[in-house]
């Protein structure tokens, strides 16, 4: 596991995070409903050529987890912000997934952060997104996070599952079932989803537009959370229609096929 050791306050709320590696900054962004440990294999293959900072979203992993708490993509970009601001890092190199894709898009966009390279595995960051099961949280949320814990563990289970090709690992769905489970895990696991609204990515969607740094897409050809599909409509605007497919991977493919990541950080950071 990723050490997060380090712990910052940001709007009167604790936020996990960690650093490994000697070099440059670049910045790990991971997405929903896992943690920094999606780069558990990741980032120490990149120590030896970057400081690499990760960090739990707030409300996710080991981050501080509340009833009433705004989770919502509305947040993260200003706490990534103030996180940068904190570590005295400027224009990192910046690897993301899922809404970790949206908060670096969003903290760029909205907040007017630079990066030195930008490499997007899998992001939600093109209309439309939402599987049924958050429209049928975001309407019955207190129903979920009162189920019985058998079936939460069922639910929870089935859908970490449903992003990944290859049959998830024991360890690998122990590691992410962990911080959704418990009285303060399980509500903060419906909470995360019910605050999911394509309000915060058609936002920027409308900005969106070639950059002036590197910018590289992955996607799991196998991608059953958001078609690939979506990740060619979103390189035809960043990247000229240029993206890569990656084969036998699914939404998260940290797990299905960690290499390709790596081998495309390594290709970016040359």
């Amino acid at each position: 596991m990723l050490k997060l050791d380090h712990s910052f306050r940001f709007e009167g709320q604790d936020v996990a995070w960690g650093r490994v590696g000697e070099g440059a900054p670049m910045v790990m962004l991971h997405g929903t409903p896992f943690s920094s440990q999606v780069w558990r294999r990741i980032a120490p293959l990149v120590a030896s050529r970057r400081t690499v900072y990760f960090f739990d979203l707030l409300g996710y992993g080991q981050s501080a987890k509340a009833d009433g708490q705004d989770v919502s993509l509305g947040v993260q970009n200003k706490l990534f912000a103030s996180l940068l601001k904190e570590w005295g890092v400027e224009e990192p190199d910046v690897l993301c997934h899922d809404f970790g894709g949206s908060t670096a898009l969003r903290t760029h966009y909205l907040d007017k952060v630079q990066y030195r390279s930008l490499l997007l595995v899998d992001p939600v960051a093109v209309a439309p997104w939402g599987s049924p099961l958050v429209q049928h949280v975001r309407k019955h949320e207190a129903a979920f996070a009162g189920a019985p814990d058998y079936i939460h563990e069922s639910i929870l289970r089935a859908y970490l599952q449903g992003a990944a090709f290859q049959t998830l690992r024991t360890e690998a769905l122990d590691l992410y079932m962990q911080f959704w489970l418990g009285p303060i895990g399980k509500p903060a696991f419906y909470r995360q989803i019910a605050q999911m609204d394509q309000k915060f990515t058609d936002e920027i969607e409308r900005l969106y537009s070639p950059m002036n740094f590197p910018v590289r897409i992955l996607w799991g050809r196998d991608d059953q959370w958001i078609p690939i599909a979506q990740g060619q409509k979103l390189a035809e605007k960043l990247t000229d229609g240029t993206m890569t497919a990656v084969p036998q991977a699914g939404h998260l493919v940290q797990e299905d096929a960690p290499e390709m990541i790596v081998a495309a950080l390594f290709e970016t950071l040359q």
